[in-house]
């Protein structure tokens, strides 16, 4: 992809404060789109806009709730108001929760169930209908993971909600693509980030049973989601692309059993 790739499009970025969010939105500015990066964190969304405004990207902050409908539907009119279109979105918000199946509370599914589907479902919905509106196609990406391809210990609810997103893209291939909109899913595996950092044998665990020798970085992940969104991937819609260094493939545990 060259450097203007991405010349007079609009994406919307949600989650991406930091992470796998944060470098799709640089990488997406910096191939010519304009951006409103979403965060629930206010602080972690202006000072990652920020960055991105001084590398010459035209981004915006737009702090909030992805799992509140109300407001994703003002985020859409939000980037639409400030930009004039809106022509990819991107629902890469959502919250990991480990629990053992026998203890897990109501109250954890929950939460779990009101980011990473009921916000990223009607986020969908809401960028569906402007780009309909619009009549000049668009790109939805939603961000599944490898745990919904695979089992993973303590991982039983997250990695139901990721597969679920997996099949709603497939779903909606039936409903959008008259309008020229393709969705797809981008499955990441064992990803270095802020968060997975925090773990100092992460890299190492990962880097013994991932086939590649190493976990992804955040830049692999946004390579394959920008590919996604990009004119290139104009044919493909439905799909999930799993970036996990061959780890499914095996499924060798992390777990030593």
């Amino acid at each position: 992809m060259d450097q203007e790739e991405f010349k007079d499009q609009v994406a919307i970025v949600t989650g991406a404060g930091q992470g796998i969010g944060l470098e799709i939105a640089k990488q997406l500015s910096q191939k010519g789109a304009a951006v409103l990066l979403n965060d629930l964190d206010a602080e972690l969304a202006q000072n990652a806009a920020i960055a991105i405004q001084k590398i010459g990207g035209k981004c915006i902050a737009y702090p909030g709730n992805a799992a509140d409908v109300d407001f994703v539907r003002e985020m859409v009119e939000e980037a639409v108001k400030v930009f004039g279109k809106l022509t990819t979105v991107i629902a890469n918000a959502g919250m990991t929760t480990f629990g053992d199946f026998f203890d897990y509370e109501p109250e954890s599914l929950q939460k779990l169930l009101d980011l990473n589907i009921r916000g990223s479902f009607f986020l969908t919905q809401a960028a569906a209908r402007q780009m309909r509106s619009q009549g000049s196609g668009g790109r939805i990406l939603l961000m599944s993971s490898v745990t919904g391809h695979q089992a993973h210990q303590y991982l039983a609810a997250y990695g139901m909600t990721k597969a679920a997103l997996e099949m709603l893209a497939k779903s909606l291939v039936i409903e959008l693509s008259p309008y020229h909109i393709t969705i797809n899913t981008v499955a990441p595996g064992a990803t270095m980030t802020e968060r997975t950092a925090e773990d100092p044998e992460y890299s190492k665990t990962w880097g013994k049973i991932t086939p590649t020798g190493r976990p992804a970085t955040v830049q692999d992940i946004a390579h394959a989601a920008l590919f996604l969104v990009s004119p290139m991937a104009g044919h493909i819609t439905g799909q999930s692309l799993v970036v996990d260094g061959g780890w499914t493939a095996m499924s060798p545990s992390p777990y030593g059993n």
